[in-house]
C-alpha cells in the first residue's frame, strides 16, 4: 500500500491516477489536465520533453548511476563546471544530493562546522525567518516555521538552536544586535516564501541581509530550491543579492529526475580545505551526482539558456497581471503575483473545500493548501491554457 504525502491515509480521497502526460499536460483515463503547479513546481519544460528525454537515454545507454566516494564520472564533473559558469559571484563548489531537503540539510551542516574547523564552537544559532519552509527532515524542520507541517518538533519543546523573525529590517536588526555571536547563518527562502503560503516580500530585506552578515561574520544561504531558475521573475535571487551557499532542486533537471546541489562560495569551501581529515565534511548521499540527474540538469540549463526562459516567465507575469487586475472577492484577502507564481489567499481554509475537483472538471490540476490557492505553471505553457487556469481560479469565486 501507498503511504501518500501530506495525507490523512484514512480520510483521503483516491488520488487521481496518470497514464501518460506531455507538455502542459497530465492524462488521467478520462480527462485532460493543464498542470498548473507543475509537480511540486518543478517541471519547467513540461512533459516528454524529447531532448530531456534523449538526454536520460543517452547516459543510460553507459552508465545510470556510479558513486561520488572514491569515483567520478563525466557528466557531474560538467555540471559542477556549468553551475560555476551559470551562477552568480564565486558560488564555485558544488556539493550534490538527491533531494533539496538533504541539501539544506548539507547547507546547515556546511555553515556550523565552517565555524568549528575555526575552533568558534560558540556559533551554534541559527536564524530562519517567519512562516519558513525548507523541508520535512528533522534540521530542515527546526528551521522552518510551520505549525501544519512540523508539528511533531512539539514533542522536543522550543528549539535553542533557531531564532525566527518576520521579513522587517527592524526585526533582522535587532536579531543580528542580540544574537551576533552565537549565529553561524541566517537562511532564507528568497523574495517568496513557497509552503508557507506563497509570501512574498522586498528584496531590500535581503540587501540589508548581506550588509548584517557582512557586519557580523554570518553565512548567508539561501535555499532556491522553489525560487531558483526563474520562479521569482528573476533567474535567481542570488544574481541580486550574493549568498555564501545557495541551495537548488526541483527545476534543476527540469523535473525528471530528484537532485539537489549545495552549492558554496570560495570562502566557505576554504573553510574546509586543510591537511587535517577533521576539517573534511563528512557527508555522502548514495545517489548525489547521479549521472542520470546530472545528464538531465545539463540539458534542462541547456535549454532555460538557449530558448529565452526569462523572457517566457515575463510574458507568464504579463498575462497573469493582465487577467488578474482588478480581481477581488468578499471571500479573498489578497492576490499575490511574482514572476512565475500567483497566490489567491482566502480569508477561511473551508471557502476552498472542493475546488481540485472542481478544477479537474474544467481540465485542469490545482492543489491549494490551506487558505492558499495557488498556480506555478511550467514556463512552456501557452496563453490560451495560461488563460484557462487563471479563468478556473476566478470562476471558483463566481459561482
Amino acid at each position: 500500500m501507498i503511504w501518500y504525502p501530506y495525507e490523512q491515509m484514512k480520510t483521503m480521497k483516491a488520488p487521481y491516477k496518470i497514464v501518460d502526460a506531455e507538455g502542459v499536460y497530465l492524462y488521467t483515463e478520462d480527462q485532460k489536465l493543464i498542470d498548473s503547479v507543475s509537480s511540486w513546481w518543478s517541471v519547467i519544460h513540461g512533459y516528454k520533453h524529447p531532448e530531456l528525454n534523449r538526454a536520460i537515454i543517452s547516459q543510460a545507454e553507459k552508465f545510470s548511476h556510479v558513486m561520488l566516494g572514491g569515483l567520478t564520472h563525466e557528466p557531474v564533473q560538467r555540471l559542477a563546471e556549468k553551475l560555476k559558469d551559470f551562477l552568480p559571484g564565486d558560488l564555485d563548489y558544488s556539493f550534490f544530493s538527491d533531494s533539496g531537503s538533504v541539501a539544506v540539510e548539507v547547507a546547515l551542516k556546511m555553515a556550523l562546522q565552517f565555524y568549528m574547523n575555526r575552533g568558534d564552537e560558540q556559533r551554534t544559532m541559527i536564524l530562519a525567518l517567519n512562516h519558513a519552509y525548507h523541508g520535512d527532515t528533522f534540521k530542515t524542520m527546526e528551521a522552518g516555521d510551520d505549525e501544519d507541517y512540523h508539528f511533531v518538533l512539539n514533542a522536543y519543546g522550543p528549539s535553542k538552536y533557531v531564532v525566527h523573525i518576520p521579513t522587517e529590517i527592524q526585526a533582522l536588526e535587532q536579531a543580528f544586535e542580540k544574537y551576533r555571536r552565537r549565529l553561524n547563518c541566517f537562511i532564507v527562502e528568497p523574495l517568496l516564501q513557497g509552503a508557507g503560503g506563497m509570501r512574498m516580500y522586498d528584496v531590500s530585506f535581503l540587501k540589508r541581509a548581506r550588509e548584517l552578515c557582512d557586519k557580523y561574520d554570518v553565512l548567508l544561504v539561501f535555499d532556491e530550491v522553489a525560487t531558483g531558475f526563474g520562479r521569482t521573475g528573476n533567474r535567481f535571487a542570488a544574481d541580486l543579492v550574493l549568498p555564501d551557499i545557495l541551495v537548488l532542486g526541483k527545476a534543476l533537471t527540469g523535473g525528471y529526475i530528484g537532485h539537489a546541489v549545495t552549492v558554496a562560495n570560495e570562502k566557505v569551501f576554504r573553510g574546509f580545505y586543510d591537511d587535517s581529515p577533521e576539517h573534511a565534511l563528512m557527508h555522502g548521499p548514495t545517489f548525489m551526482g547521479n549521472a542520470l540527474a546530472c545528464s538531465v540538469a545539463l540539458k534542462s540549463i541547456e535549454l532555460f539558456e538557449t530558448q529565452d526562459y526569462m523572457a517566457k516567465i515575463r510574458r507568464i507575469e504579463e498575462i497573469t497581471r493582465r487577467e488578474m487586475m482588478g480581481f477581488s472577492h468578499r471571500q479573498i484577502k489578497e492576490v499575490r503575483i511574482m514572476g512565475g507564481c500567483v497566490c489567491i489567499e482566502v480569508k477561511d481554509a473551508a471557502v476552498l473545500a472542493g475546488y481540485q475537483q472542481f478544477a479537474y472538471e474544467r481540465g485542469v490540476f490545482s492543489r491549494p493548501f490551506l487558505k492558499y490557492l495557488y498556480a506555478m505553471v511550467p514556463y512552456i505553457i501557452s496563453e490560451e491554457e495560461l488563460v484557462k487556469v487563471l479563468g478556473t481560479m476566478k470562476e471558483w469565486f463566481a459561482r
